[in-house]
């Protein structure tokens, strides 16, 4: 089989890929190793309930905000979004105060404010420079031919640096700090670009799926089977081969048998250190280049509680909840060597009810280094042992422990608990080291740990959370910038305007 572009992988950026080069015309391929379509964005069943992995909500999806306008051609807009609460989308715990954060620049400011009076024009001049990172965001792809390089002076900055100078109050730098479990908070590496970008696109609005994340990737799938693609679940590509300096096929692992896909272009979804590997023995990539992508850190992962709720016990909130334990020196700190600490620090998520105004599922993540679960790595999932079961269920009490000083009966109120950790992800989603958000970029070295989608090879391109931006925007703009290297800017701008 030959097809115009082959799609490595079902994640978002594969997917979001697959279905604009379909939509230019290009009859697309997607390969997918797993059953289940749509990496992070994929689901796990226990009996009649279904549980996310990795998705729980999404900024900037209102009217005319950056989001929207990609997933409108995306055919995305037509899912069950539900708004989170505009005067406080998010809940912060900290030092055993709380502290709403609202919608709206100038509401976001103000309502902070309120707590920290002394400080309001520091919040105003912090909030316009997220605005302006906002309003900005599309100019990379629109305007630069070198992509998200434009931005290279604000990748070149220490977010914490930013927020201690700009703010000059260490409370305050943690609490604006302390909804941000969505991206690996890190003082001496996190670029303030990254940092700014995710909190933005929340603070413009905040939205959740009444239902699960797997409808994006279910959704992208029948999209390109419509305009004539191909989707192919548990096809494990097993090695690329090249021919002149381009990729001419791709040989899977398809139920069980051997078969060999033939492109004329390649993108890979896959992480690169992956992609390079199904390439081992290349005389087109130069060991410099190899070594660079192999000596790239990972972000940390997470250990996620996916709890079922008895009915009627715990009321559903309009938005998600941080909180961290009273002796939580800094919120910086907790995603950094978690395996010589406790539990300090959670992301609580309700499922948004079918009906009614009680919760029905609770899901709680908290940073884990994979150091903690590394010695399990050469087992297989459902065979682990007992000690790394007795070990997932302390750190579930833990983590239920914290929760509980949000929802005090949500002990009594649990009715299955199910957990994960980075080695869950690693099998599941093939990141490595089961991470939550890719490589690690590096303030210090944005040339090293920033990606393009180019490759040593004409026809090989990169997608995904682990070139320049992570999440949901951060990825689906990296889509964006993949098809533009291969298509031209002019076919990607209609997405952004």
């Amino acid at each position: 089989m030959k097809f115009d572009a082959v799609i490595l992988g079902s994640g978002l950026g594969g997917l979001e890929c697959g279905f604009i080069l379909s939509k230019c015309g290009m009859n697309v391929c997607v390969l997918e190793k797993n059953a289940a379509l749509g990496g992070c964005l994929q689901s796990f069943r226990r009996g009649k309930d279904e549980f996310d992995t990795g998705f729980h909500y999404v900024g900037a999806l209102g009217k005319g905000q950056i989001l929207e306008k990609i997933f409108s051609h995306l055919g995305l807009m037509d899912l069950p979004w539900h708004q989170l609460d505009t005067d406080g989308f998010d809940q912060v715990f900290f030092k055993d105060k709380s502290y709403l954060q609202a919608n709206g620049y100038e509401r976001f400011a103000d309502q902070l404010s309120a707590s920290f009076p002394r400080c309001r024009e520091r919040l105003k001049s912090y909030s316009s420079f997220l605005e302006k990172v906002g309003k900005g965001i599309a100019k990379p792809i629109l305007e630069d031919k070198e992509g998200f390089y434009t931005f290279n002076s604000l990748f070149e900055q220490s977010a914490y640096k930013y927020l201690s100078d700009t703010l000059r109050n260490k409370l305050l730098t943690d609490i604006v700090s302390a909804s941000s479990l969505k991206l690996e908070l890190c003082s001496e590496s996190l670029p303030l670009y990254t940092f700014a970008q995710i909190n933005s696109s929340f603070i413009q609005s905040a939205w959740k799926l009444k239902g699960r994340g797997s409808l994006i990737a279910d959704t992208l799938a029948e999209g390109i089977r419509k305009m004539g693609g191909t989707v192919l679940s548990r096809a494990e590509v097993v090695s690329l081969e090249e021919k002149d300096g381009r990729i001419c096929g791709a040989t899977i692992l398809h139920n069980g048998s051997s078969e060999k896909i033939e492109g004329n272009l390649f993108v890979s979804g896959l992480s690169p250190q992956l992609t390079l590997e199904l390439l081992k023995d290349s005389p087109n990539i130069r060991p410099i280049f190899r070594r660079r992508i192999n000596s790239l850190e990972q972000t940390c992962g997470f250990f996620t509680v996916n709890l079922k709720l008895k009915e009627g016990r715990i009321p559903y909130l309009n938005r998600n909840i941080y909180y961290y334990s009273p002796e939580t020196d800094s919120v910086w700190d907790i995603a950094l060597n978690t395996e010589k600490k406790p539990v300090c620090g959670i992301l609580i998520s309700q499922q948004v009810p079918q009906s009614g105004s009680f919760a029905t599922q609770m899901d709680i993540l908290t940073p884990m280094s994979f150091s903690e679960v590394s010695r399990w790595k050469d087992t297989i999932p459902n065979h682990r042992g007992e000690e790394y079961r007795a070990f997932k269920a302390k750190k579930a009490e833990e983590c239920i422990a914290l929760a509980q000083n949000c929802f005090p009966n949500l002990s009594d109120a649990v009715e299955a608990c199910y957990t994960s950790t980075p080695l869950t992800y690693l099998n599941y989603t093939g990141a490595v080291k089961g991470t939550a958000y890719g490589i690690r970029k590096d303030f210090k070295d944005p040339t090293r740990t920033l990606l393009t989608p180019k490759t040593p090879f004409q026809n090989l391109f990169f997608t995904g959370q682990n070139l320049n931006l992570h999440g949901i925007l951060g990825v689906s703009l990296t889509s964006l910038l993949t098809c533009s290297e291969i298509l031209g800017k002019e076919t990607v701008v209609p997405f952004l305007e």
